[in-house]
């Protein structure tokens, strides 16, 4: 992961005091879109597509706070939409971070530079930037010509100023391999990100342009090549290094989307941020206990589920399996320590701390199983 090693503890704590419960379902990552109206109509988008009186509805701060407050999740990602269309988008941001949350806001940036002194600087805030590549490829993909430049310019501008930085690339039909691994190299040496997220598209019923999905063995294909090396060449992508095994195929996992629920304009989206068949809960608990969680996945057979990799449904089993006993989590970690980036593990200094929270976790499991 290349998130602030402060937010990595926090996820760590949120997953023993939930293992200690009992739970076997509990959120990681809550999706907040507090709007679905956005400043651009991009090919594989599946929310604008709502009707205008859709498009004018927005989640008041309370009731992101709220939700947040009930999901209990550490880490909120506010996305939309465009969020830096809601006129109180910073009382919402600082909020969640006045009630111990760390923020991902996703945004497109073409309002980033003009608001950005409207957010302090802080290791509980990330800026999520959508770039889908360099720039003829991510302009045609947003479908308008100079997003790109302006997209650049507010992330330098960002990072002068002292925030966390980093990019949020979709992947979808007929994107050059090559292409895309000179794009890391731009982010990570040029920009200096502090970390990259990247995901398969999702095939939205909504979106206008189908032909733009990738199939699941196309997926695993594409990530193979694209991503061959990233640790030797110091791509600090902000995924588990066990997800980023899945996208080439070596490791496989059960969809979890209980573990990044989504709270909209109608309520909790059931049963992920990509599917909304099954309508909508009051609450996260409604949402957990109402939903019928075998009927999604690819091996329930559901031709929705059948070609997904997102890290929507499939980050949470990969950090799962990094937090299952001693022996994954170091695992997990001594692999996040070998990639070369600028903000990897310090070396043995954090490395000890994290073996010493694992035998911890499993001295204290232990015990309640023994008590």
């Amino acid at each position: 992961m290349a998130a602030p090693f402060s937010m990595q503890m926090s996820v760590f704590g949120h997953i023993l005091k939930n293992k200690l419960a009992g739970r076997d379902k509990f959120p990681l990552v809550m999706m907040l879109e507090p709007l679905f109206a956005c400043n651009l109509e991009c090919a594989g988008c599946g929310k604008i597509q709502y009707p205008p009186d859709i498009l004018r509805k927005k989640l008041t701060p309370e009731q992101c706070w709220e939700a947040a407050d009930e999901c209990g999740a550490p880490v909120v990602s506010v996305a939309g939409g465009e969020p830096l269309i809601h006129p109180e988008i910073d009382r919402i941001i600082s909020g969640l971070i006045a009630r111990g949350k760390y923020v991902y806001l996703c945004s497109n940036a073409l309002l980033l530079e003009k608001n950005l002194h409207r957010f302090k600087p802080s290791p509980q805030l990330i800026f999520s930037i959508h770039l889908d590549g360099i720039e003829k490829t991510h302009d045609r993909m947003v479908c308008r010509d100079g997003v790109f430049k302006t997209a650049v310019s507010a992330i330098r501008k960002a990072k002068a100023m002292g925030h966390y930085v980093m990019t949020n690339s979709t992947i979808f039909q007929g994107e050059d391999v090559e292409e895309f691994r000179k794009f890391f190299d731009f982010a990570m040496q040029d920009l200096g990100l502090d970390g990259m997220m990247i995901s398969p598209g999702y095939a939205y019923e909504k979106a206008p342009a189908q032909e733009l999905f990738l199939k699941l063995e196309q997926t695993r294909s594409w990530f193979r090549e694209a991503i061959k090396g990233w640790r030797q060449n110091g791509w600090a992508f902000n995924h588990s290094t066990f997800y980023m095994d899945f996208l080439e195929g070596k490791r496989d996992y059960e969809c979890a989307p209980w573990g990044m629920p989504l709270r909209n304009v109608f309520g909790w989206q059931k049963p992920c941020y990509l599917i909304a068949d099954g309508g909508y809960a009051k609450t996260y608990q409604e949402l957990l206990d109402t939903t019928d969680w075998s009927a999604y996945g690819r091996s329930s057979g559901n031709p929705k589920c059948a070609n997904c990799m997102t890290h929507v449904g499939y980050e949470t089993p990969a950090v799962m399996e990094g937090f299952s006993g001693p022996r994954k989590f170091i695992e997990m970690v001594v692999d996040f320590a070998t990639v070369k980036g600028p903000k990897k593990v310090k070396g043995a200094q954090k490395l000890a701390l994290l073996q010493h929270a694992a035998k911890e976790a499993e001295e204290k499991r232990e015990t309640v199983g023994t008590a």
